[in-house]
């Protein structure tokens, strides 16, 4: 009776493991993180575990203007190897390929 239920408790802490996302394909290649709170790094994606929590080298901090929050300023800072806690990344998406456009939302002066 014990060793159905020990059974049971693994096959359900593995399917609680699996992660939506495979971010296999992104291994070795620059990706692209937000993060709740607005901050925005990237980096090349050196390792990530089931919750998202992502390992990045080389990574680059985009620094938000001062006066306008919702706008980049021309300054980065430059982190080396991060880790990111799963827990705090909203969006993670592939550097290659991704341009930046102005927001359509916001009135043109």
């Amino acid at each position: 009776m014990m060793a159905d239920k020990k059974q049971n408790d693994n096959k359900n802490e593995k399917k609680r493991k699996e992660s939506i996302l495979d971010l296999s394909k992104y291994l070795e290649k620059q990706i692209r993180v937000k993060f709740a709170g607005g901050r925005e790094c990237s980096g090349v994606l050196k390792g990530f575990d089931p919750l998202l929590n992502l390992v990045l080298d080389n990574t680059t901090e985009y620094l938000r203007d001062p006066d306008e929050p919702y706008k980049f300023s021309e300054d980065n800072r430059s982190l080396g190897l991060v880790v990111c806690r799963g827990t705090s990344v909203v969006l993670i998406c592939p550097q290659d390929g991704m341009e930046s456009i102005s927001n359509p939302f916001v009135s043109q002066d």
